[in-house]
């Protein structure tokens, strides 16, 4: 009897070890990217300054700035693009002023008291940014981050979407500033 008790154990032994099984191959995770922009997305934007064709260009969403000026047929003959940032992405309905310094009058535009104007949320430097009562560089360069990353603001109240911007703050810039 303990023979065939051992035969027994042996053969559940035998059956309860594991086999192996081929796995299926792992498929690759695609590298997320940015989806290209649609041929039916477009922006806006007004080109001036010391451009060769200044003008309002309608443009495929996610162009550049360097896109924007090379629709204007690029620079005039002795201006710098040193002002602009090349590489930023367009917002809707922007105006971009080639070859003017930064705080420079364009030609034709009334000259106004920064301490008194009312910035566009859409279009404004880090400069003119900073002219707001309590924006430094770091808040600044915050709000033009979330400008940039949210394609522009639709509205004023999106202001307090944008990381150091508390009630109090709002309220001290929602009357210097619009989209």
């Amino acid at each position: 009897m303990g023979a065939l008790a051992a035969a027994v154990a042996a053969f559940f032994l035998w059956r309860s070890q594991p086999s192996t099984e081929p796995l299926p191959v792992p498929t690759p995770i695609a590298a997320q990217t940015t989806p290209p922009p649609t041929a039916l997305a477009k922006v806006t934007v007004h080109v001036t300054g010391k451009i060769r064709k200044p003008g309002v260009y309608l443009l495929p969403s996610g162009s550049r700035v360097t896109d924007a000026v090379t629709a204007a047929g690029g620079v005039s003959r002795g201006a710098s693009t040193g002002s602009l940032n090349l590489a930023r992405r367009l917002i809707d309905g922007e105006q971009i002023v080639v070859g003017a310094a930064a705080g420079q009058a364009i030609p034709g535009s009334p000259i106004t008291d920064p301490a008194t104007a009312v910035l566009d949320l859409n279009s404004a430097t880090t400069a003119q940014l900073e002219q707001l009562p309590g924006v430094g560089e770091v808040l600044a360069a915050r709000i033009i981050e979330f400008r940039d990353s949210h394609g522009g603001f639709t509205t004023v109240e999106q202001l307090r979407e944008v990381s150091g911007i508390g009630p109090r703050k709002f309220d001290e810039l929602k009357a210097r500033v619009r989209v």
